[in-house]
């Protein structure tokens, strides 16, 4: 690899958790050959979390979203045809207030090969909004809804067959704050995990196809942390220092893969499980999130170090569930460190 910290490859990763873990190296799977040419691609666009909403009283929110059908990097030598929301995977964050009423525009540009819709699992109404943002290339529909209840919530495209067009990119988060605000914290970031099924064996090079066939088998290739593997390693890393305390906003887009969200070296002080903002537990080590569900979780970094972001279902590392939050600032020896 041409960056120790960068893009890693499966290997790199595994013995990043084994030294994150104090083990050795960890034995790896082998790799199919490569069949075709490695292809250097663009990364994804990267969705960041707006600011808190400071305003006291409910409002009319205009959110639009473009669907983009992209040719995106995946891993190292391996491309992908991603379909999306605004060219990020995930799609943007849309952050709304308890009583806000959300219009929603959804555009599908002329050029695009296929029809698009949204469900968005903050809405009560029939689809999730899917029945009334159903549209071919060249189309755009709008409607609105009221955010009543307040919890952080996946958004999808819906258009069938669903799994597919969620396999592809199409799904982001919403967060709707209660009335109150959430509690101030120092850093929030944004992560969900997807998983992908693609022709031929995993370790293919070039321009991947899809394979319906492992889709429907959910036999995953790539389970991933924003879209593709590396997205959250090296130069991508999430930053934070000491002292700070952290919040993640953590989503599953599936379609079909649940995840055992843990960070290896913290303690979640405070997890809302499955979203539920009103319920909060406490000292969580790791955390269950169902696909088509989301929590949040949060933490204060007491040292300085590389923590990794996992899936702990740990065979997930070889396919890409790994992320890292570099932390910078003084050592405190009584909280952790080597005996002198």
């Amino acid at each position: 690899m041409r960056k120790i910290l960068g893009l890693l490859s499966l290997a790199a990763l595994a013995f990043l958790l084994a030294v994150a873990c104090g083990g050795g190296a960890t034995p790896q799977p082998e790799e199919a050959p490569t069949t075709q040419a490695p292809v250097e691609l663009p990364p994804l666009v990267k969705a960041r979390v707006p600011p808190p909403i400071t305003r006291t009283a409910p409002a009319v929110v205009k959110v639009e979203l473009e669907v983009k059908e992209l040719d995106a990097r995946l891993d190292d030598g391996v491309g992908y045809t991603f379909w999306t929301f605004n060219g990020s995977v995930p799609g943007p964050f849309i952050r709304v207030r308890e009583g806000d009423t959300v219009e929603l525009t959804l555009k599908n540009p002329q050029g695009n090969l296929l029809p698009h819709n949204i469900d968005l699992h903050a809405v009560n109404g029939p689809g999730g909004g899917a029945t009334l943002t159903n549209i071919r290339p060249g189309e755009e529909a709008s409607f609105r809804f009221k955010a009543m209840n307040p919890g952080i919530y996946i958004y999808h495209c819906a258009t069938s067959p669903v799994p597919h067009h969620i396999t592809k990119g199409m799904y982001g988060l919403v967060l709707v704050e209660p009335e109150g605000g959430m509690l101030p914290v120092d850093k929030e970031f944004y992560v969900v995990q997807g998983d992908i099924y693609v022709d031929g064996q995993r370790g293919d090079k070039g321009l991947r196809g899809d394979s319906l066939t492992k889709l429907i088998s959910e036999q995953a290739d790539y389970v991933v942390f924003n879209g593709s593997v590396g997205s959250l390693m090296g130069e991508n890393a999430l930053k934070a220092g000491v002292g700070d305390r952290v919040r993640i906003y953590f989503g599953v887009g599936g379609p079909n893969v649940i995840s055992s969200f843990h960070v290896i070296g913290e303690v979640f002080d405070r997890v809302y499980p499955e979203g539920a903002l009103a319920n909060p537990h406490y000292n969580v080590q790791t955390t269950l999130v169902p696909a088509g569900g989301a929590t949040v979780v949060e933490f204060k970094i007491d040292v300085p170090g590389t923590y990794l972001l996992v899936d702990h279902s740990l065979s997930r590392l070889f396919k890409g569930a790994v992320g890292q939050i570099v932390a910078t600032g003084p050592e405190d020896p009584a909280v952790f460190g080597p005996v002198r």
